[in-house]
């Protein structure tokens, strides 16, 4: 679900509240029902007494979801009040909740109500405030869930606000409850927690023609439909609508339940003519009836197995117990629920689409006898639980463990937040079957074993080196007495080695702290990831080999990157403790070199949008090669999955020329290693791009500039100079990596509750196998919470202007910046850009120590790894900045670096960003009045000043907009 409604702003009397409240529970009431469904987030609800005062706070805050108005407010009619409101916020739902019948049917006869999303009733169960607000949230998620992962609908006909407002609550506090059911049977928490979030939408209508648009269009997706007899259809009432709607759905779809309710019992007899049961609406057991319905009928209890005269002969509570049936059920009951389709339908009820969508296509005369489709449905069951398994992390054993597609630990304590995150793709990818959405493509996590942190902390205390490495601050000592730690756990060096027996190919060891990937502060790039062949002949060379990684990743946790990062969170650095990742690397051989044909990282929220993208289309990077060129701001491909083919880098030659990937990154199979010396460096080298076009990997990814006629072409086949602009792919469709992408996003984001940054590799001609391979890497919460909200900027006198930019990322105001630490734009030398860094560092040290927040101005980009692009700082050296400005260079417009681990830290601890090129006629930077300020201190290219009023810094993030004021006199 990708849109929730977390505040509401409730418009009431004192009296209409107290008619809500009763005994003063309401909200209580409302969380605690949130809390037994396992729903996550109850919502805040914002009362106020006036249409004037809603109005000011919806204007001020801008955070409300919904508004609720009960029909007396002091100073404003409610509808008025309702038409102000969508005069300013266009899309914000809005509902009328009335207390009376009669005085509702008055203003439904003097007023247009087209201007509420619905009308309501209060009949004094609180759970019609869920209900209104799990339907809103329905009718805003049900095309984007049902095309992502195939979530079920249940229509629901009904124009009588009353007896809505009465059976609403009913309907979805069961749909809530086998949800709640299914939980108990989850695998494991992932599990659970996306059978929750698959539970069926209801989707109410008032209508004929918007029920019949809705099911035109989900047909495949409905699992029931409940509905009145008499409404409108064609836009005039119509005492047989609901008839007529039944007879068309059982036209086209045989097997959907149909109940249909009506004053009149004698329509129950035309009812079952068409298919449908009946409820008569002036039962007194009404609601009572309409929940037996939903359990039987929509298969939200057990599967009761009958013969066609409704003899029961067995029942199945889960999909244990339903294998467990079939061996023993007669063959006239397996055919009689086989030819209506009742076990896929109990399994989409269940959650389980996948193995739904198997058995569904399938007819009983496909199988020459009823025993061989028992077997089908025996072996389907099996398979599934198979495939199932695969997302699980499982203790690793050697005679169980699946080199090609096991998921394993060895040691006990936590598997870390990186390796979760996997797990939990794992889960989506399988559950879901997203490999069988595009042929002749494998999409999968690669095979892994993790070690939990018990070995971490069995390796501090055997060697005596917590205390020690939580006091030093220097890594180089930390990384010497780390690898020359003489013991490492017994129990894990018997199953590496077991591993080691299995794998044999190049290994990537990263990883994967408690906190690491918080929803928060997600640690990204702090700890290190090691790649290393892993193809000597000696197999104990291997295994030390390994081993030495494992302390190398391990030491990382002490590093000054590493401490630098915690103190700026709420976490002390003795809580932390670290997991290590053992995966297998994804790509081919060549010659002496080991990687993919093209990496990135793809992110569901874009801070640089331009035209017609928009914020929420996402941002991919790609590159030629191991992914390290991307996550640490080398030269890379950007381009929306949404948009693939609107490439803004490639508008001109030239700016092709200068910001196109020119060398990638490989692992270097031939490197030796040398006893107690194991650097990333040492196994993963740059190469240029000449190097993948003798590989015959640049044609996935190349292009061809003519010098002579000023132009580039697709391909290799023109002589010129080679361009990485994957034209190939993205252009030409020679992989479907925009579409795959876009999914896993959606499906990601959608899974995890929240926007999500995914890295992946792609592997065109894998040894093992003829289809395509993209693998996953990672998947980890994007931290953009403050983005998404919006900020006025109210326009700033000139001279008060000390930055103005239309490429901002962040969003609020900063009031406390007294300090300035700039790079100054009259001395700066590329050639001289690692001096440069150090200077910023020595500055960023001084301010930290003493907690001083500042603004950060620098020339060219921050955070690029090519020196002559920019500044080549790390995360650690800029830490202190609390907003930081990137400004051209004199011959260079910038264009906005997003290396991956750069930039996540940025986002998650709120860092306004300012890109400024001066030649766009927003952007502004007051070089001369900088220059002008008397300095602290200042170094060969670097200053630091401190004003005595501070700046105001405010962003906008909807619009991307920004803007530093100064108050120094």
């Amino acid at each position: 679900m990708r849109q929730r409604i977390r505040d509401v702003l409730l418009v009431s009397s004192l009296y209409d509240l107290y008619l809500f409240e009763e005994d003063g529970r309401l909200y209580e009431l409302i969380r605690n029902e949130y809390q037994g469904l396992h729903l996550s987030h109850s919502p805040e609800i914002t009362r106020v007494s006036s249409a004037h005062e809603a109005l000011t706070l919806l204007e001020e805050e801008k955070k409300f979801d919904l508004v609720i108005t009960t029909l007396h407010t002091e100073d404003m009619h409610p509808v008025k009040f309702a038409q102000a409101v969508r005069e300013k916020n266009g899309s914000l739902p809005i509902v009328l909740l009335s207390f009376d019948n009669r005085e509702l049917n008055n203003i439904l006869i003097r007023y247009d109500t087209s201007v509420f999303d619905k009308i309501f009733i209060w009949q004094g169960d609180y759970r019609l405030i869920i209900g209104i607000i799990k339907f809103l949230e329905d009718k805003l998620n049900v095309e984007h869930d049902t095309k992502i992962a195939g979530v079920q609908s249940i229509i629901v006909i009904e124009d009588n606000i009353r007896f809505y407002s009465s059976f609403l609550p009913i309907i979805y506090t069961e749909t809530l409850n086998q949800s709640k059911r299914l939980i108990s049977e989850g695998i494991n928490l992932s599990h659970k927690y996306l059978r929750m979030r698959a539970r069926p939408k209801i989707l109410l209508c008032q209508t004929f023609d918007e029920a019949w648009e809705y099911f035109e269009k989900y047909k495949e997706y409905i699992l029931g439909i409940i509905s009145d007899i008499d409404f409108m259809k064609s836009g005039k009432q119509n005492a047989r609508a609901g008839i007529e709607f039944a007879k068309e759905v059982k036209k086209r779809v045989f097997d959907i339940p149909i109940l249909l309710q009506s004053t009149n019992p004698e329509n129950e007899k035309e009812a079952n003519q068409v298919g449908a049961s009946f409820l008569y609406k002036e039962s007194p057991i009404l609601l009572n009836e309409l929940r037996q319905f939903m359990v039987q009928y929509f298969s939200f209890g057990d599967f009761i197995f009958r013969l066609e005269d409704g003899t029961e002969t067995g029942r199945a509570s889960d999909l244990l117990t339903l294998e467990e049936q079939l061996r023993v059920i007669p063959e006239e009951s397996i055919k009689y629920h086989a030819e209506r389709n009742h076990f896929s339908n109990w399994l989409k009820a269940r959650t389980e689409f996948w193995l739904a969508d198997k058995l569904r296509p399938r007819k009983v005369t496909e199988y020459e006898s009823i025993d061989e489709l028992r077997n089908y449905l025996i072996y389907s069951l099996q398979e599934y639980r198979r495939i199932r398994q695969r997302g699980l992390i499982t203790d690793f054993k050697k005679d169980t463990y699946d080199p090609k597609n096991g998921f394993a630990r060895i040691g006990g304590g936590s598997l870390g937040g990186k390796a979760r995150g996997l797990s939990f793709l794992n889960i989506l990818i399988n559950n879901y079957g997203i490999s069988d959405k595009f042929e002749g493509v494998r999409i999968d996590v690669p095979p892994a074993v993790v070690l939990g942190t018990d070995i971490f902390d069995q390796f501090l205390d055997e060697n005596n080196l917590r205390d020690f490495a939580l006091k030093c601050t220097d890594d180089s000592e930390i990384k010497k007495r780390f690898l020359n730690a003489k013991k490492f756990p017994e129990e894990a060096i018997g199953d590496l080695i077991a591993f080691l027996d299995l794998v044999n190919e190049p290994l990537s060891v990263r990883s994967s702290s408690l906190l690491e990937d918080s929803q928060y502060h997600p640690f990204a790039g702090v700890y290190e990831t090691y790649m290393i062949p892993n193809n000597n002949e000696n197999p104990f060379l291997r295994l030390y080999e390994l081993i030495n990684t494992i302390k190398l990743v391990y030491a990382s946790t002490f590093y000054k990157n590493a401490k630098d990062y915690i103190k700026i969170t709420t976490y002390r650095l003795e809580e932390e403790k670290m997991a290590v990742i053992i995966q297998k690397m994804v790509g081919s051989e060549h010659g002496n070199r080991f990687y993919p044909d093209f990496s990135g990282v793809a992110k569901t929220y874009n801070f640089y949008p331009i035209p017609p993208l928009k914020p929420n289309d996402g941002i991919v990077l790609l590159a030629l090669g191991l992914g390290k060129m991307v996550v640490e701001g080398g030269k890379s491909v950007r381009f929306c999955p949404k948009y693939p083919k609107h490439l803004i880098q490639f508008h001109s030659t030239k700016e092709a020329l200068s910001t196109n990937q020119q060398q990638f990154y490989a692992l270097d199979l031939e490197t030796k290693q040398e006893k107690n010396k194991i650097i990333q460096e040492e196994f993963t080298k740059l190469f240029d791009i000449s190097e993948a076009e003798k590989d015959g990997t640049l044609k996935y990814a190349g292009s061809t500039y003519s010098p002579e006629n000023d132009r580039i072409y697709d391909g290799l086949s023109y002589e010129g100079i080679r361009l990485v602009t994957f034209s190939p792919v993205l252009k030409h469709k020679l992989f479907p990596l925009a579409q795959i992408l876009d999914l896993l996003l959606d499906m990601g984001s959608w899974g995890m509750g929240t926007p999500v940054e995914i890295e992946f590799a792609v592997n065109m001609t894998p040894k093992d196998s003829n289809l395509k391979q993209f693998a996953v890497l990672q998947m980890r919460p994007l931290v953009i919470s403050q983005e998404i909200e919006a900020l006025k900027i109210d326009d700033v006198e000139k001279e008060k202007v000390l930055c103005k930019s239309s490429g901002v990322m962040g969003n609020g105001i900063i009031k406390n910046i007294y300090d300035i630490v700039y790079v100054d734009y009259n001395k700066f030398d590329r050639g001289k850009s690692k001096e440069v860094a150090a200077e910023v560092s020595h500055f960023n040290s001084k301010l930290t120590e003493n907690n001083i927040p500042y603004l950060l101005i620098g020339v060219g980009r921050w955070g690029t790894m090519d020196p002559w692009l920019g500044i080549p700082v790390t995360w650690s050296q800029i830490a202190g900045a609390r907003t930081i400005i990137e400004a051209g260079m004199k011959d260079f417009y910038v264009s906005p670096s997003q290396g991956s681990h750069f930039f996540q830290n940025l986002t998650s601890f709120m860092i306004g960003y300012f890109t400024v090129n001066e030649e766009n006629e927003n952007n502004f930077l007051d070089w001369n009045w900088i220059l002008e300020q008397k300095c602290e201190e200042e170094k060969n290219y670097v200053k630091h000043i401190r004003l005595n009023k501070p700046l105001i810094i405010k962003m906008n993030a909807h619009n991307n907009c920004g803007i530093i004021v100064k108050q120094q006199e």
